[in-house]
């Protein structure tokens, strides 16, 4: 098993890479895991649902962007805001697209896991932001065969976007400061951001990708979400046709987890995530 192995993702910024499997001498599909906004692939119940996927046969891949504001040394929390604030949407994609070529087209991974992992059965999960970025690759990539997307977006065109004194005082200041509501940091967005969206909206158009998606997709939400409200789901769910829609009465965006999650049970509501995605995932 490999934790926190690095890739060289964009600007040359490390990934960081974790993979879980039982060895059983028999191929697995893969299950790759697209983190979200302001997220890492250590995050609460994120980083404890290894079991959940390599005890039903599964291999598990988690990465952290290059971006994220997390560094080798200390991948929880936000040590490099600079490279926060160099973050965007296209370095996401950039950065999921160097982790799927590794899987796939690396000669030393291939040897050392060919008898352990099928590269030609591959499986986005992504939440919130991530399920946005997972939705954008799954469209375009086929070596992508199924996509499940948790409290996913379906929109990458944010409210600083729009016309107003909100976006004229960012080009103006050159960058805009987000509270953590959890570490309280102020964490930088450079105009940089704007510029990137802009520059490639229709490369970023979820609506247009989701249309084009010929694969199995389920789209699971929570009715009670405050960060990503319910309609976003049902808006991916209108525009995929090979989609299913499931709803988790009361849950929140991220399923009544935290960071740290420190309880030896999941949350009800992320343990009905998993039952809901690996039944998807077992029955097709």
């Amino acid at each position: 098993m490999l934790h926190n192995f690095q890739l060289k993702g964009s600007e040359d910024k490390p990934i960081l890479v974790d993979l879980v499997f039982e060895e059983t001498q028999s191929q697995k599909p893969l299950v790759v895991f697209v983190h979200g906004y302001k997220g890492y692939k250590d995050w609460g119940v994120f980083g404890k649902m290894d079991n959940a996927f390599t005890k039903e046969g599964f291999a598990l891949l988690k990465f952290n962007f290059s971006h994220n504001g997390g560094t080798p040394e200390q991948p929880i929390d936000f040590p490099d805001l600079e490279a926060f604030g160099e973050n965007n949407y296209t370095k996401e994609l950039d950065d999921l697209q160097t982790v799927l070529d590794w899987i796939t087209e690396n000669s030393t991974y291939e040897k050392e896991y060919e008898k352990e992992i099928d590269t030609k059965h591959i499986i986005l999960i992504g939440h919130s932001r991530g399920g946005g970025i997972a939705t954008l690759t799954a469209s375009k990539d086929t070596r992508v065969k199924k996509l499940v997307t948790w409290a996913a977006v379906s929109t990458l065109n944010r409210t600083m976007f729009q016309e107003g004194p909100e976006l004229e005082k960012w080009k103006k200041d050159g960058v805009m400061y987000i509270v953590n509501g959890r570490t309280k940091q102020q964490m930088p967005h450079y105009i940089q951001f704007y510029h990137d969206y802009m520059k490639n909206e229709d490369l970023l158009n979820i609506e247009k990708s989701c249309k084009n998606i010929e694969i199995p997709h389920i789209i699971i939400h929570g009715d009670q979400d405050e960060a990503v409200p319910l309609f976003h789901a049902e808006n991916l769910y209108r525009w995929s046709t090979k989609s299913i829609l499931s709803v988790i009465p009361e849950a929140n965006h991220v399923f009544g987890a935290k960071q740290p999650w420190t309880e030896k049970e999941f949350p009800e509501h992320f343990q009905d995530v998993l039952d809901k995605t690996l039944t998807f995932l077992k029955d097709l």
